[in-house]
């Protein structure tokens, strides 16, 4: 069968300062028609650099293909005009990136976004392009998808926002879609719907998949053929049963092996309460009409009750919008919310801004989506002191550096590399940066809204076993919030599952682990460990 995309000892340099770096070296491999191919591999391997340059879509002229051939349809892409690749973009081929918040723009809605991809490559215009919008949003499982038309990216979650781009790249029923962890921020509910909607389509329309992803379990649910990726060079593919069964390169075998080994922190029942709420609430109101009268609730958080003790990690799992992350940042007063907040004895509820500084040393927060954290205007080293020039302005210089280079050193990155951006590291990296920033002020208290989500599977499992070291060394206390049920298991003491605002159920995390007492945890706990099982009726909110 004639590939419908062939890469040719594809290679993809930088230039930095007056030197090359050779990000992709000689990659070959072929996509036929309706096939899926998967590139796995730790982060900085190469695999997004490699599926943008299909594309082109790198930072041209600071990247360059010293060698290699991109044909799609037997036509050749790296040798197209600028015009020409508009015509294939969206069309031909369409991508899903890895981070929605930066891929979405903030100033226009959901409707205008997917609208003008179908104006531009199917001229739908006004009830046509509506109807198209709606049926797009409710495939990728987005929930009333006509009141969700004039929402704007910030008034979704991670996994919306997601479901979103999905719907973008989907629009125009493309030959070839690029998805580069397009499940990332999504729940393990979602995460499975997703899948068996990108099955779906490919058995209909007939197409093909590039699948880039650091979940190995999802390769071997989607992928025909899987390429394992390290530092710029394809070291396996084939088969993904032959891969996955019979690995021949001690890479991949290493890869198959990681997994965050349970060793949740133990249960301290005697130990002294860190952080706790009674009855908390974050209601956002809904405004219509020209008056813009407030017309009901959004209600994110409902009523919920916690007690988080010293040296102990909190779990909290559910669906894509059911609170999870809006009660993180309700605890550290990062948002406006009803109920007491007590840290270590002292009532947060009703700190002005200034009032709350002191505390701010011992709450730390890792956020869900690195690259939008993280200021791209500031080098690696200057973000991670940060917060040491904030809260201990008269550390000697040497101090405050030695500081940056043990966090750095501690979640697995080069500190020789402090002094380059953000926009330098992949998604990964970026997450080991956004920890290692929280990591340095040595906390007492962390939130963590999903820091492992952007992480293949070795460095998922090195900072799992980090945050575990840190916690038995420093006594510290997490609020852990995730989607990842396996690393949830390996991490928390105890468990709360969330809802529509509300917790459905709480306990020892081992026990609920065991025996879930309500359907909605049983589906959750279904559809983590098993992805061919896609829960009727449980769809995000």
């Amino acid at each position: 069968m004639t590939p419908l995309l062939s890469v040719t000892d594809l290679s993809v340099a930088f230039r930095q300062g007056g030197r090359q770096i050779l990000a992709v070296d000689r990659v070959s491999f072929d996509v036929a028609p309706g096939e899926t191919v998967a590139l796995v591999g730790e982060s900085g391997s190469g695999k997004s650099v490699t599926a943008l340059s299909v594309m082109k879509l790198l930072p041209y002229p600071a990247a360059s293909h010293p060698s290699g051939r991109i044909t799609f349809k037997g036509q050749e892409l790296l040798g197209r005009a600028e015009h020409e690749m508009r015509r294939v973009r969206g069309d031909d081929i369409a991508i899903v990136f890895q981070e929605p918040m930066t891929s979405l723009n903030p100033l226009h809605t959901i409707e205008k976004q997917i609208a003008e991809i179908l104006l531009l490559h199917r001229g739908l215009t006004g009830e046509a392009a509506q109807r198209r919008i709606v049926e797009l949003l409710t495939q990728v499982g987005i929930p009333d998808p006509e009141g969700r038309l004039g929402s704007y990216p910030h008034q979704l979650s991670g996994g919306q926002r997601q479901r979103v781009m999905i719907a973008m790249a989907l629009a125009n029923e493309p030959d070839l879609l690029i998805a580069d962890e397009p499940t990332t921020a999504l729940d393990v509910t979602v995460q499975a719907q997703i899948l068996a909607l990108l099955k779906d389509i490919q058995k209909r329309l007939g197409m093909a998949m590039l699948f880039i992803t650091h979940d190995l379990g999802i390769v071997r649910k989607i992928a025909d053929r899987v390429c394992v990726m390290k530092q710029g060079r394809i070291v396996e593919h084939g088969p993904v049963e032959q891969v996955f069964t019979a690995p021949e390169h001690p890479y991949t075998r290493q890869l198959l092996a990681a997994e965050p080994k349970p060793d949740p922190a133990p249960l301290q029942p005697d130990a002294p309460v860190v952080v706790e709420t009674r009855d908390l609430k974050v209601w956002f109101p809904v405004k219509r009409g020209v008056l813009r009268r407030v017309v009901g609730h959004i209600k994110a958080v409902d009523g919920v009750d916690i007690a988080v003790r010293k040296g102990e990690t909190l779990g909290v799992v559910g669906e894509s919008g059911s609170g999870k992350t809006t009660l993180g940042l309700a605890i550290l007063r990062l948002i406006s919310s009803d109920g007491p907040i007590v840290f270590l004895g002292s009532p947060l509820q009703g700190l002005k801004f200034k009032q709350m500084r002191p505390f701010r040393r011992d709450m730390q927060i890792v956020f869900q989506d690195p690259f939008g954290s993280l200021s791209p205007r500031m080098s690696i080293a200057d973000i991670i002191a940060e917060g040491l020039w904030v809260h201990h302005p008269k550390m000697p210089e040497a101090e405050r550096e030695q500081r940056v280079i043990n966090a750095l050193t501690d979640v697995g990155l080069d500190p020789e590399s402090r002094f380059r951006y953000p926009h330098e590291y992949s998604g990964g990296q970026r997450q080991r940066i956004a920890v290692a920033r929280a990591l340095v002020l040595e906390p007492t208290f962390m939130v963590l809204d999903e820091p492992t989500s952007a992480l293949d599977m070795l460095i998922q499992s090195q900072i799992v076993d980090l945050l575990r070291d840190l916690q038995k060394r420093r006594n510290l206390t997490y609020l852990f919030i995730s989607h990842d049920l396996r690393v949830v298991a390996a991490l928390a003491s105890r468990l709360i599952v969330m809802r529509h605002g509300k917790v459905v159920e709480e306990g020892p995390a081992a026990t609920l682990f065991k025996t879930p007492r309500s359907a909605y945890t049983r589906a959750l706990f279904a559809a983590a460990f098993n992805l061919d099982i896609a829960p009727e009726g449980v769809v995000a909110q």
